[in-house]
C-alpha cells in the first residue's frame, strides 16, 4: 500500500519545522519548490497496490535517487547524508528535522525493481518539464557513448576460471559428489597463468588455460548427469551459459564475456587510451546552448550510429511533445539524411552550394562537438561512467537517472546564479542610495550567506 508524505506546512508545537529553520533561498530549497511532487507521486502510484503494510513515501525515495545522482553517491552514502543534512530532508518531503535513517539502502534497489524503466522515465520528463522554458529551438545534438558494465576486463581464461568455481557451488548446494574436483590441479594452473603475455612463459600459458578448458568441461556435463531431474530445470539456463563460453571461437559474434552480466557487448569507439569497452551503447540527445538532456536510449550489442537515430529521435519527441527541424550529428551517422520531419546535418562535402549555406553549416556542425563535454558530466559527475544495476533493465534504468541527474545539476546551477545576482544587484543599488531606509528595507532581502574557508 502507498505510504503518504508528511504535511511540510503543519506546525509542530514540540519541534520547529524545517521550513522555518532552512533558507529559503538555499537553492536546493527552491530546486524543491519547483519540482511538481504531486504530480511525480499520482504517476508513480501505479506501481503500488491498494492493500498491505504503508510503504516508504515516493517522494522520500525519488528524492533519495535524484540526490545520489546530483552529488554522485551511493545508495548507501546517500542515506548516510540525508540524516546530516536538512536540505536533502527537505528535498525529500521531511516537515521536522530527522535523526534516524529514512530507509535502508537496500530499500533504493527495491523501488528501482518497482517502478522499472517506465518510472524512471517519468522521473526523466520531470526533470525536463520543470525546466520547459529552455526547451526551444530547432536545432538538436545527437552523440552515442558506452555505458561500461561493472565487470572484470574478460579474459577466457577468468571464464573458465569462473565456470568452475560456480560448478563447485551447484555441486555442494545439491549434494553432489564430484568424481573429482580439481581444486589443486586449478590453483596450480592459475599460477602458471601468471605472466602469460611474457615469450618464454607463453607456451607454459597457453597450456595451462587450455587445461582449466577441459576442467570447466568435465565439471559441466558431471553436472548434467547427477543433477536430479526434478531440479535440472533450475540450473538448466547456467549450464547452457557454461556451454556456450566452452563452445565459442575468437572469430565468434554475440560472445560471452562476463558470467553474471551475458548481455554485455565489446564496442570500439576509437579511443586511444581504451580501445574496447564493454558495456551498452547509449545515445543522448542535447539542446544546444541550453545543454539539456531530452533524450536517452539504451541499445544492446554494437548497433551502427545511423541505426540508432530514429528510435532516439522518437524518444525526444515522446519526452518534449515536439519534434525537431534539424539532428546536428558526426560522420559515424552516415547514411541517413532524413527521418520524419528532422533533417539529418552532417559535416560533408558543401560543393555547388552558396556560400552562406557552406558557412551556416559549418557553423551547425562546429555546435556539435558541445555534447562531448556533456557526455563526460554526465558520466563521472552522475554515475554513468560505471553502471553497477544488473541486467537489460539496469543499464536503461542508469542511462536515464544519469541524464536526469544531469538536468537537475543544471537547473540548481541555474537558481545558484540567480541568487548571487539578486545579491549584487542588491548591493549596486545600496551603493548608489545609501539612505538608512533602503539599507534597513533591503538588507532584510538579502538570504544569508555562507562563508567557506
Amino acid at each position: 500500500m502507498l505510504g503518504k508524505s508528511p504535511n511540510q506546512s503543519q506546525k509542530n508545537l514540540f519541534a520547529p519545522v524545517l521550513r522555518e529553520i532552512i533558507n529559503p533561498q538555499e537553492p536546493l530549497a527552491q530546486l524543491a519548490d519547483r519540482i511538481p511532487w504531486q504530480d511525480l507521486e499520482n504517476d508513480l502510484s501505479k506501481f503500488y497496490s491498494q492493500t498491505g503494510m504503508p510503504s516508504m513515501p515516493i517522494r522520500l525515495m525519488a528524492g533519495l535517487l535524484i540526490l545520489k545522482r546530483l552529488y554522485n553517491f551511493g545508495d548507501e552514502s546517500i542515506v548516510d547524508q540525508w540524516v546530516q543534512n536538512p536540505y536533502y530532508q527537505y528535498f525529500c518531503g521531511e516537515a521536522e528535522f530527522q535523526w534516524n535513517f529514512p530507509c535502508d539502502p537496500s530499500d533504493l534497489a527495491h523501488f528501482r525493481k518497482r517502478i522499472g524503466a517506465e518510472g524512471v522515465e517519468l522521473i526523466f520528463k520531470m526533470s525536463i518539464d520543470v525546466q520547459q522554458e529552455d526547451v526551444q529551438g530547432a536545432d538538436i545534438l545527437v552523440d552515442t557513448t558506452v555505458q561500461e558494465k561493472n565487470i572484470t576486463f574478460p579474459t577466457d581464461s577468468k571464464l573458465y576460471d569462473k565456470i568452475i568455481k560456480k560448478a563447485w557451488k551447484i555441486a555442494e548446494k545439491e549434494d553432489i559428489t564430484l568424481r573429482q574436483s580439481y581444486r589443486r590441479t586449478t590453483k596450480r594452473l592459475k599460477i602458471r597463468l601468471r605472466f602469460a603475455h611474457h615469450p618464454r612463459r607463453r607456451k607454459e600459458a597457453k597450456a595451462a588455460q587450455r587445461k582449466l578448458k577441459t576442467i570447466a568441461g568435465r565439471l559441466t556435463r558431471e553436472l548434467e548427469r547427477k543433477i536430479p531431474l526434478e531440479k535440472l530445470s533450475i540450473y538448466l539456463p547456467d549450464i547452457e551459459l557454461f556451454n556456450k563460453v566452452l563452445l565459442q571461437q575468437k572469430t565468434d559474434k554475440n560472445k560471452i564475456y562476463s558470467l553474471h552480466e551475458p548481455y554485455t557487448s565489446c564496442i570500439a569507439k576509437g579511443k586511444a587510451h581504451k580501445e574496447y569497452e564493454f558495456g551498452s551503447k547509449v545515445s543522448i540527445a542535447v539542446i544546444p546552448k541550453k545543454n539539456i538532456i531530452v533524450g536517452v536510449v539504451n541499445f544492446q550489442g554494437n548497433p551502427h550510429d545511423s541505426t540508432t537515430l530514429e528510435p532516439t529521435l522518437e524518444h525526444v519527441q515522446k519526452m518534449t511533445g515536439k519534434s525537431f527541424t534539424n539532428a546536428i550529428c558526426d560522420r559515424g551517422y552516415r547514411g541517413k539524411k532524413k527521418i520524419g520531419s528532422t533533417q539529418v546535418i552532417l559535416p560533408e562535402n558543401s560543393s555547388g552550394k552558396s556560400e552562406y549555406e557552406k558557412r551556416k553549416r559549418r557553423s551547425r556542425c562546429r555546435s556539435r562537438s558541445a555534447i562531448e563535454p556533456i557526455i563526460g558530466h554526465v558520466k563521472n559527475d552522475c554515475r554513468m561512467v560505471r553502471n553497477y544495476l544488473k541486467g537489460k533493465t539496469g543499464d536503461i534504468i542508469n542511462a536515464m537517472m544519469a541524464a536526469a541527474g544531469f538536468n537537475f545539476r543544471r537547473l540548481l546551477r541555474k537558481l545558484k546564479a540567480e541568487v548571487i545576482f539578486f545579491f549584487f544587484q542588491i548591493q549596486k543599488f545600496l551603493y548608489l542610495k545609501p539612505t538608512m531606509t533602503s539599507k534597513i528595507i533591503l538588507l532584510s532581502c538579502i538570504p544569508p550567506l555562507k562563508v567557506s574557508c
